[in-house]
């Protein structure tokens, strides 16, 4: 079991064994849907680190399914790979799904494989940056407990050279 699960999303099967051979070596967990609303149905079932989609699908975009996954999902990296060449489109993808890149088809697999390493990197700091921000707030939430059971116990006094001045 790998430590990343990518869930890739095309109508397409042919792009979906294509992404999956690049992918598979790399040891990463795959998950393969061939419409968005399959993707959604998996990710309510499944841990998905990264969703990689193409644009233009029956029934819901791949814009559309990004934009459901920053909503629902915010740390699942996302990445819109598609054959639309229309700068509108990648423009929707980045400003509503709020993609961490965008790829027209073919694509490059040695620079989509760089993206995609370095994407999932990028999603550990946040999640490491989350835990870190959790572990302020409930400090905070300690001390300012200590400091209703124990009034002035939160205070600090320095001497003039900044050195803290403890009482016996």
């Amino acid at each position: 079991m790998s430590e990343f699960t990518l869930l890739l999303v095309d109508d397409s099967p042919n792009i979906l064994k294509a992404m999956a051979r690049l992918f598979r070596p790399e040891g990463y967990d795959l998950l393969l849907a061939g419409s968005a609303k399959e993707a959604i149905e998996m990710m309510t079932n499944e841990k998905v680190d990264m969703i990689i989609t193409d644009e233009n699908m029956p029934g819901l975009s791949g814009t559309d399914l990004l934009r459901v996954v920053r909503e629902t999902h915010p740390f699942v990296v996302r990445f819109m790979v598609t054959g639309a060449d229309d700068i509108e489109v990648a423009k929707n993808a980045i400003n509503s799904g709020e993609i961490y890149r965008f790829f027209t088809k073919p694509w490059d697999d040695f620079e989509l494989l760089v993206c995609v390493k370095q994407a999932l990197a990028y999603r550990m700091v946040l999640l490491e940056n989350e835990k870190l921000k959790k572990k302020v707030i409930d400090g905070e939430a300690a001390l300012r407990d200590l400091e209703r059971q124990y009034p002035g116990i939160a205070d600090k006094r320095l001497s003039e050279d900044g050195a803290y001045i403890i009482d016996n």
